[in-house]
Order: C-alpha cells, then structure tokens, then sequence
C-alpha cells in the first residue's frame, strides 16, 4: 500500500472525514484530498500529526511494504454503561463480550518486558517492583480474541476499545508485544 491509501484507510478507520482530519492538523480540506490522492506529501511535522491522531506509526505509513504487524481500530466506549454478567468478572470482560459475543475470549496478564538495566535496579531494589509501578501507570485490561482463523488483541481503558488485528498468530500462552509480556488465563470469558 501507498503512503495515500495507507492514510485513507487510516482515517476512515478512525472515524473521520476529510474535513474532520483537516480541522484537527490545521490544513485544508484539499490539503488532505491531495495527500489521498497521492499527488502531495504531508511534511514532517503533519506526518507526526497524522499518525498520531489515526493511532498509527510515522514508520507503517511511510513503509511501502506490508509489514506491519497490527492494524488499529479505536472506537470510544463509556465503561460504566457495562455490567458484569455470566463469564464476565468485570465490566471490561462486559465491554469485550458484547463486541464480540461469538468469539473465544482470554483475559491477559500484562508484564512490562524490562531491560537489563531495569532487572538490576528492580532486583537491587524489590523485585517485583517496576512492574507492580507499571501496572499502576496502565490500568487497563487486555484481551486474545479468538474468532476462527483471526486473532485480534483488544485492550480496553475507561474511554475506548482498541482492537488490534493480528497479523502473525499468536501460539502458546505468552507472547510478547513491544515492551509488554502477557500470559493467556486459563479461563475464558466469551462464547
């Protein structure tokens, strides 16, 4: 995909018009249009605008090549409009379950993956705790769903949904993600 059908699909994914994109960088309409169409480029400092509003990287929409590993839908949700019900242990297990509610579910277990200098000081200090003072600074939730051959990893905060679709299956029952570990439970919450 081209860096103009990236940005395309991109902002219709977000949710976005032209118009609405070009409010939000300050440019014109036809700034965008153009930038679409593949008949300009958006500078540096746009380009940094672009994908942080869409929730996509500068790298994926400048790559000519298809190796992104996650594509990202965010869709803004009011957490406390969900209950808890059946399998669900919590309102973000709701939130989850009535996205996909034909889908095998696993909550995760998150665990920043720390650098060696990070082992030290956290070993040297209390081990155990830069991840205790992580999960404090990230308190979402985060799901494997299961739909089929698909996979998708949803993370769920108080204001969105973010569902991720994985391009490389996921096996076994850790994986990591960035600078994140997570580890399947045992039980899951949908279907």
């Amino acid at each position: 995909m081209t860096l103009a059908e990236k940005l395309k699909e991109a902002r219709r994914q977000s949710g976005l018009s032209q118009e609405q994109l070009a409010e939000k960088l300050s440019v014109s309409r036809s700034a965008i249009a153009k930038w679409e169409s593949g008949k300009g480029m958006p500078d540096v400092e746009n380009l940094k605008a672009i994908a942080k509003l869409l929730n996509v990287s500068v790298d994926y929409l400048l790559n000519d090549g298809e190796a992104k590993d996650i594509i990202q839908i965010k869709e803004a949700i009011n957490l406390d409009e969900y209950e808890k019900h059946g399998k669900c242990r919590s309102k973000s297990d709701a939130v989850v379950v009535s996205k996909y509610p034909d889908a095998d579910i696993y909550p995760l277990f998150r665990r920043k993956k720390l650098t060696p200098v990070q082992w030290i000081i956290d070993f040297i200090v209390s081990p155990g705790v830069l991840n205790v003072v992580d999960s404090f600074d990230d308190m979402s939730s985060y799901y494997l769903v299961e739909q089929g051959e698909k996979q998708l990893f949803v993370n769920v905060t108080k204001e969105f949904i973010i569902t991720n679709e994985m391009s490389k299956k996921v096996t076994g029952n850790k994986f990591i993600i960035g600078q994140n570990k997570f580890t399947k439970a045992t039980y899951v919450v949908g279907k």
